[in-house]
């Protein structure tokens, strides 16, 4: 019976996968990497219209859109049946949303998670720095809408009265500076223990390989964290942290702001860490410290002090290291391609359960496009991260309707995308800065401080 199950569902499997080769963004996803998944997560399959993997590219065409409305992902396969002779589905969302609700989260992870490993091992030589992958760390937030579940998983700030804020959510994310794919990520309350980003962070030393070397701000450079990294095999370049004190007269020198210093284990604080984890620190760390000058003109001169534990000055000479550290900026750009490009900053869906699989669909989206991206630069040539993220978006969602149409031209409409990629580069724009202020007058309304209903009521009043 078992046998007979089994062969049932790869039957049903493979009866699913030649559909979805022609349903719209499987050039983005592919079958066959999707159902790998779902057979190693042992998902059971039953024929209906939302399908595991039909439900999936329309969660992936909902992200993808501009629109990002469950209407319109569910109007888009009402197109696409009607086009291939198929019998229509519904418009009403209800079936669509509750197949989003069966769809594992696991299943979106394990997906986000596989195609930036695969990233990284496909990564030219080229593309590296000194022969090793660099990743970056680093936070945000996002917002959700005001229901008593998301409220009560992810609670709005203290400051805001109740019905007026938003909950919130606190996003920590490790992104590949080769290819700016996300390697992983995790998401908790703004309030809390164990809530903060190097809590956070420590959920995702995965994440990290022996070899690499992590960017990171001030806020990873702490003694706890720079240990963690070295027991791993991991060199952290970051900024200095605030609460310690740098000194160039002290310790050993490698040359002009720059030497080697001694740190010594920081005391036991039961509200840090618990003993055991506090004996396992070392008793002290080498790790050396630099200072450089970031001069702009019509603008006073900054200092940055960085701490890192690339010892080696000769191998990792102190501008080098401080041209690395300013490629950490591009996680922040990676972030705002994230929050605005797919419209993750503020999130749809009503529980925390959907909440969750939304933020991982953006990521997997995110991720496939830094894939499409990167197989664009290494046919021509380019760097990933030159190439455009929002012109890449724009250029998928305008092919993605004719490729299910066309199959016999499929794969040369998809060179055509990887060539219309190429023509798409990121500006060259170093130094640049901008006043965070708008030109075109937006309407103007005056801000809730009362609940909606409250307000409402004093209409009819």
């Amino acid at each position: 019976m078992a046998q007979h199950n089994e062969f049932q569902n790869a039957e049903q499997i493979y009866r699913q996968l030649q559909q979805a080769k022609e349903l719209p963004f499987s050039d983005l996803l592919r079958p066959e990497r999707v159902a790998a998944v779902l057979a190693a997560l042992g998902i059971e399959f039953r024929e209906r219209v939302y399908t595991p993997i039909a439900t999936l590219w329309m969660f992936l065409s909902q992200v993808l859109s501009p629109d990002h409305s469950c209407q319109d992902a569910v109007a888009r396969l009402l197109a696409w049946r009607l086009a291939r002779g198929l019998s229509p589905c519904s418009l009403d969302t209800a079936s669509y949303c509750e197949a989003r609700q069966k769809l594992p989260r696991k299943l979106l992870q394990r997906l986000t998670i596989d195609v930036a490993a695969g990233l990284e091992q496909q990564a030219d030589a080229s593309w590296l720095w000194k022969g090793r992958h660099v990743k970056i760390v680093d936070g945000s937030t996002v917002s959700m809408p005001d229901t008593p579940q998301n409220q009560a998983t992810y609670p709005q700030s203290h400051n805001q009265p109740p019905g007026v804020g938003f909950p919130i959510a606190r996003l920590v994310v490790v992104f590949s500076l080769v290819s700016g794919a996300v390697v992983d990520a995790a998401l908790a309350s703004i309030h809390g223990k164990k809530t903060g980003e190097n809590t956070l962070f420590r959920r995702l030393r995965h994440a990290l390989q022996p070899g690499d070397v992590l960017l990171a701000d001030c806020l990873f450079s702490g003694f706890r964290e720079l240990a963690t990294c070295l027991r791993q095999g991991v060199d952290v370049v970051a900024g200095q942290h605030a609460t310690r004190h740098t000194d160039f007269r002290s310790g050993r020198w490698l040359g002009t702001l720059d030497h080697v210093v001694t740190l010594p284990r920081p005391r036991f604080n039961g509200q840090r860490f618990t003993r055991a984890e506090w004996e396992q620190l070392p008793t002290e760390l080498q790790v050396r410290e630099l200072r450089f000058h970031v001069t702009q003109p019509g603008f006073r001169p900054r200092e940055i002090t960085l701490v890192t534990t690339l010892l080696d000055a000769e191998l990792y000479p102190a501008g080098e290291i401080a041209a690395l550290y300013r490629e950490r900026w591009n996680c922040e750009l990676d972030l705002r391609s994230l929050k605005h490009s797919l419209h993750m900053g503020r999130l749809r869906c009503k529980t925390p359960k959907m909440v969750r699989k939304e933020v991982w669909m953006h990521l997997l989206a995110y991720n496939l496009i830094r894939e499409t991206a990167a197989e664009a630069a290494r046919k021509h040539g380019a760097l990933p991260r030159r190439l455009s993220f929002q012109g890449a978006v724009q250029t998928i969602n305008a092919f993605a309707t004719y490729l299910p149409l066309c199959p016999q031209r499929r794969q040369h409409l998809w060179e055509q995308i990887l060539d219309a990629l190429a023509m798409l580069p990121v500006g060259n724009r170093p130094n640049r800065v901008e006043p965070r202020k708008l030109k075109r007058r937006q309407q103007k309304y005056t801000y809730l401080t009362r609940p909606r209903n409250e307000e409402r009521r004093t209409l009819y009043a």
